[in-house]
């Protein structure tokens, strides 16, 4: 995986640690309070002229911002008000920032915004634990209500920056955060609730981030694209791999759009074993993908031919017996093997049998649905996700609008790129075939699943409206060529 440092997503204990290491190197946390709320302030007026506005102050270091956000924007001539919660009690860099402020202070009630353009969010940052309550909620809601601009610092009030969950929190037109994105601003509901999402540099030094042990990144072809496979003059459509479906019946179109996703992506073959009474309906809808009649007992011949580099069972096969037997024996082969829908649901309650079979490069894309049948539906998505992983062996691509993409090692990447054009008929299927193509050319699964998961959302937002799944594999030429253009 190459160098994700710009992408990377934080805890809130990494991003607490960072601002300790940049103290300890020398920068005062005055100094990094200072950069931030100034950051905040030169991004309202880039987006907007001069107009009222409320800075709403929490009890800690995000008050310590918005009263810098204040002293700002008051110095270049906006109408500022302040409205703060215990900010009496303020301590150390937020006191002194807060002891800049010349003007009134007001308690946090919905009256403080009567009259505003513009309210500033500083009340709590990513670290808060608990539900808002009070005269929070309420101030916050009737911004919401009256349909108020909000600016938050860090995050929105309510959102938790580890998980995305809300805990009350009003949707922002903008969020600034500092240095990096932490995880809560790539899954939702965060992401959706923090509006655009600008990531500020306040001056933290380099060396303070990369002491950090970062394990989650937000997808980003920086950190796969010199892993993708390359065609070169010599290859040829062995050299670039040949991938293996199992095609059901009678439900046929899933397996037949996951393999023209396989082909799309540069599988340099790719062929669908089928039931012998599917025979004729696949190969009148198919050309350049191979169709191969399966007797019974056929899929053990076909997997012994070394040729074939990659399998995907689940579209469309059925939850069956006969569905389980074909996923384990292509697991018995160690070689890549893609599980998705049916193939994943089979296992239901048998979780432990299926992570003993797996031996080699394995990547599962369940939606919540087929999760909660292998796995604890508890918790967090990152937190489930990354707990699947460890529990089989395998890659997990837990589906959604915020995929999470995790490996049993604990890396694990978020995906934003996905719109919702997406949530249709078939998206899954193509997003399988994806996946598998890219195995079957010898991409690393961790980073074949990252890239197949972009790519897919690279495709349906370049589409846009009325989008159909099987519209996916012939979009992937153009985000190829994007890719290797940048």
């Amino acid at each position: 995986m190459t160098d994700g440092s710009q992408t990377a997503l934080l805890s809130v204990a990494q991003m607490t640690e960072a601002d300790r290491a940049a103290i300890a190197a020398g920068i005062p946390g005055s100094v990094l309070m200072q950069n931030a709320g100034e950051a905040v302030a030169r991004e309202m007026t880039r987006r907007w002229s001069p107009r009222a506005v409320t800075v709403l102050c929490g009890p800690g270091n995000n008050g310590g911002d918005g009263f810098v956000v204040a002293v700002a924007l008051a110095q270049a001539g906006w109408p500022v008000r302040v409205a703060a919660l215990g900010h009496e009690n303020l301590r150390g860099d937020a006191r002194l920032h807060a002891a800049r402020w010349s003007g009134n202070v007001e308690a946090v009630t919905p009256a403080a915004i009567d009259g505003a353009a513009l309210v500033v969010d500083a009340l709590f940052g990513s670290g808060l634990s608990r539900a808002l309550d009070g005269e929070v909620l309420a101030t916050l809601g009737a911004a919401a209500q009256r349909a108020l601009p909000l600016v938050a610092v860090d995050v929105p009030s309510g959102v938790m920056g580890d998980t995305g969950a809300s805990l009350g929190a009003a949707p922002a037109a903008c969020t600034v955060t500092f240095a990096r994105k932490k995880r809560g601003h790539a899954l939702l509901p965060g992401r959706e609730l923090c509006g655009d999402i600008v990531v500020a540099d306040i001056g933290i030094p380099a060396s303070a981030l990369e002491s950090l042990s970062i394990d989650c990144w937000e997808n980003d072809p920086a950190l796969w694209r010199a892993q993708l496979p390359q065609t070169k003059l010599s290859s040829n459509k062995y050299t670039r791999g040949h991938a293996l479906l199992c095609g059901g019946y009678p439900m046929t179109g899933a397996a037949r759009m996951a393999a023209r996703a396989a082909a799309r992506v540069g599988a340099g073959l790719t062929t669908i074993a089928v039931p012998e009474a599917a025979f004729s309906l696949y190969a009148s809808a198919l050309t350049s993908i191979m169709v191969q009649p399966l007797a019974a007992g056929g899929l053990t011949l076909l997997l012994s031919d070394p040729r074939f580099t990659a399998f995907l069972i689940g579209p469309g096969a059925g939850v069956s017996d006969a569905t389980r037997d074909n996923a384990l024996a292509m697991l018995r082969t160690a070689r890549p093997v893609l599980l998705d829908a049916d193939a994943i649901s089979v296992f239901a309650s048998r979780t432990a049998e299926l992570a003993q079979a797996i031996r080699g490069p394995c990547v599962m894309t369940p939606h919540d649905g087929e999760f909660a049948r292998l796995f604890d539906p508890r918790g967090d998505k990152l937190t489930r996700a990354r707990a699947a992983a460890r529990q089989s062996g395998a890659v997990i691509v837990l589906k959604g609008a915020d995929s999470v993409i995790a490996a049993a090692d604990g890396r694990a990447i978020i995906n934003t790129n996905a719109p919702a054009s997406l949530a249709t008929a078939g998206s899954g299927d193509v997003l399988g075939g994806l996946i598998l193509g890219l195995l079957a050319q010898g991409m690393d699964a961790f980073l074949a699943a990252a890239a197949g998961v972009w790519m897919h959302g690279a495709a349906a937002a370049a589409f846009g409206p009325g989008l159909l799944a099987e519209d996916l594999p012939d979009l992937m030429p153009a985000v190829l060529r994007a890719l290797a253009h940048e």
